[in-house]
This record gives structure tokens, C-alpha cells and sequence, in this order.
């Protein structure tokens, strides 16, 4: 029923968006909002400052007018996501203020997270150097023996080149010895034409030996990390950026729309968060922040900055909008910008 009302809204608020006049006037240090022009004024800071993002074009036939056909809206991808915000729900810790050596600026850790969250914490233990490589050693032996073997058993050329290996082998070891005549040489027409002098020699081994399937505990000790795009577009009517997100699994595929509700802060699913039509890209309905509330939050953080006595310019826009929706999706670690004391 949610996903209804929120599609009825968004139907509504795009032909509301349609008629609104573009804002022309600066009113962001008053409002919180920004015009077009400030928002790739803000974008051009964000790519300069942090690369990890870029400018995008979108459909050609979504092109809005009031923006830069090459500077439609902000985009950056693999973003990792490597826990659910159930997994951080109960956790004190979870970011960690980095200070630099004269004290004035620093960054946040986003993941300094307790350690008691990590399954593979408990299985941490001290190795022995010397053990590990002694049981390394052991084992490649035996199992380079075993492929040899098979490979020898099941080609005849590798078996008759081996025979005469072994030969030459037997007659330097007489040399060494007796200082007798040397033995009889590797045919190299046969070794050629056997075509070991081109393949990988792993081409001889046997397929069984190829496949090396992990147990199930090792499995499931692997770290799975999903990945997002994310967007940030220009909502006309709202006159704030709008941050989008579509999500990826481990394996590239697409995650469904309850998956992407898992990275999603509970006090924010299917509320602020919903899911709707990307305004210059065509295709799937992607997770998007709804922009409402943006510009009274915009003035809170601007005000704070104003009242510390510091001035905050255009520029710097999207830089706080980042640090502020980052609430919203605290495991998509996508902030690498400089920190920002409030």
C-alpha cells in the first residue's frame, strides 16, 4: 500500500516539477535551496575534490534544458557495501575521528566498528612461519607428484619424453661419477611435435586435478560485499540535489528491491527511501532519498556553519549534503571527502 502512495506522489510531484519555474536566485545561506547553476557549481567542486565521482549525460530524450547537456547529473560506481544496518544496529562504535598532526583537520573513519561484529573475530589465531611452510612444501610436493603421474599415465608423448629424461638423468649422474661418455639426448622433433613446447604444461594435467572445490565452512567465512551506484540529480521542484542508489550483489547481479532495504536505516525504508523513475535514465525504478525535507536541513547545517563563525560558500553544497544523507545509508561507504566540523 506504501508503494502505492509513494508512486501516486511521485506521479504528481514529476507534472508539479513540470510547471515550477527554474530558480534563478540565489536563496541557499536563507533557504537551503540552490539553483541549477549552483548545482553544477557544487558538482564541479565534488569532482575536483573527490574523483571517485563524475559527470553524466543520461537519455538524450530525459535532457532537462536548465542544465549542461554534458553536466545532466553526478554519478559514481562500485560503491562497497559490506554490512547490513541490522549488523550495526546495536554497535556504540561506528566511527572513529581521525585528527591530523596539527590538530585542525582530520577525517572520519566511516567502519571503525567493534570488532565483536566480525564472525571471523573468534578464529583469529597465532600461525608458526616455519610450520606453515614445512605443511606447504609437503603438500605441493605430494600433489605435484600425483599430477605428474596422471599426466604421464594418460599421454604417451609426455611418457616416452619422461622415459628418455630419466635416461639422460641416469647417464650425467655416471658422468659424475665414472666420467664416462655421455647418454643419448632428448629427441626435440618428438618433443615438438608432441606440442609440450607451446602448451602451459597445466594443459597436461588431468581435469580432475583443475577443480578445487572450497569446503562449506570456508564458504561461508567469505566476505560478501555488494556494491551501489549512486546518483545525484537536480530536483527542480523540491530546488535540491536528490541522491539515487541501485544496488549490485557480489556476483554483479542486480539486488531486489527488499535486498536494497536491508542497507537502508529502518527509521528511513519505504518512507523517505522509496523507490521510483530515474529522471535522466531509462530502465528500472531505482532506490532514491526524497528530497523534502533537503532544503530545512540544508539550513540548519549552513546555519550551524554561519553561527561558528565561519562563511560556507555554494561550493561547498554538496560536500554537507553528502555527510547528511549519510544516516540514511550508513554501510554504503561512499564519503571520501575531507571532514566537515558542524
Amino acid at each position: 500500500m506504501q508503494n502505492v502512495i509513494n508512486s501516486v506522489k511521485g506521479t504528481a510531484l514529476g507534472f508539479a516539477g513540470f510547471l515550477t519555474p527554474v530558480l534563478k536566485e540565489s536563496k541557499f545561506k536563507e533557504t537551503g535551496v540552490v539553483t541549477p547553476n549552483e548545482f553544477v557549481i557544487a558538482g564541479d567542486h565534488l569532482v575536483h575534490t573527490c574523483p571517485t565521482w563524475e559527470w553524466a549525460c543520461g537519455d538524450e530524450c530525459k535532457t532537462k534544458s536548465y542544465l549542461p547537456k554534458n553536466k545532466q547529473y553526478l554519478i559514481t560506481r562500485n560503491v562497497p557495501c559490506v554490512r547490513r544496518c541490522k549488523q550495526i544496529e546495536n554497535c556504540e562504535v561506528q566511527e572513529n575521528i581521525v585528527e591530523s598532526e596539527g590538530g585542525n583537520e582530520g577525517w572520519v573513519e566511516t567502519y571503525h566498528f567493534d570488532s565483536a561484529l566480525s564472525p571471523l573475530s573468534e578464529k583469529i589465531s597465532e600461525m608458526s612461519l616455519e610450520e606453515n611452510l614445512n605443511s606447504l612444501n609437503v603438500t605441493s610436493l605430494n600433489e605435484d607428484n600425483h599430477v605428474l603421474n596422471s599426466a604421464i599415465n594418460e599421454n604417451p608423448n609426455v611418457r616416452n619424453i619422461n622415459v628418455n629424461t630419466q635416461k639422460v638423468c641416469a647417464d650425467d649422474d655416471d658422468d659424475d661419477d665414472d666420467n664416462e661418455e655421455e647418454g643419448d639426448a632428448i629427441d626435440m622433433d618428438a618433443f615438438v611435435e608432441s606440442g609440450l613446447l607451446e602448451d602451459d604444461l597445466v594443459t597436461i594435467y588431468p581435469d580432475h586435478t583443475k577443480q578445487k572445490k572450497l569446503s562449506s565452512s570456508s564458504v561461508d567465512e567469505i566476505l560478501k560485499t555488494r556494491t551501489y551506484d549512486l546518483h545525484i540529480t537536480y530536483d527542480k521542484f523540491y530546488q535540491t540535489p536528490r541522491l539515487w542508489l541501485y544496488g549490485y550483489n557480489e556476483n554483479q547481479r542486480p539486488l531486489s528491491v527488499e535486498e536494497m532495504y536491508e542497507d537502508v536505516s529502518q527509521d528511513y525504508a519505504k518512507k523517505t527511501v522509496t523507490m521510483e523513475s530515474h529522471p535522466h535514465v531509462p530502465g528500472p525504478s531505482m532506490a532514491s532519498i526524497h528530497p523534502c525535507k533537503h532544503a530545512d536541513i540544508m539550513k540548519k547545517l549552513i546555519q550551524m556553519v554561519t553561527d561558528g563563525g565561519r562563511d560556507l560558500e555554494v561550493h561547498m553544497y554538496l560536500i554537507i549534503f553528502l555527510k547528511f544523507v549519510q544516516s540514511v545509508i550508513p554501510t554504503i561507504d561512499y564519503d571520501y571527502t575531507q571532514n566537515i566540523n558542524l
